[in-house]
């Protein structure tokens, strides 16, 4: 019992320990490389949401170019 115990804690400590590093190197990527996003409504037809659906498209948003300022004309920007 008292082995299980132990064991139990072990796994509870490298689960924290991975959880710690996992969610900053998660946020950060989120938020400085790519990010996905769901486009609903009709403001983008017919490039996105073709066909007047009721479906949602989903886009990946890619920052990274955006603080590179690698902008192409025809891209679809995003604005928050």
């Amino acid at each position: 019992m008292a082995q299980a115990q132990g064991l139990g804690k072990k796994y509870f400590k490298a689960f924290l320990k991975g959880f710690f590093v996992a969610v900053p190197v998660t946020v950060t990527f989120l938020d400085r490389v790519a990010c996905v996003a769901r486009v609903e409504g009709a403001s983008m037809q017919p490039s996105l949401n073709p066909g007047g659906r009721q479906a949602s498209d989903v886009v990946l948003l890619n920052h990274w170019s955006i603080r590179n300022y690698d902008v192409q004309r025809g891209d679809i920007v995003s604005l928050v």
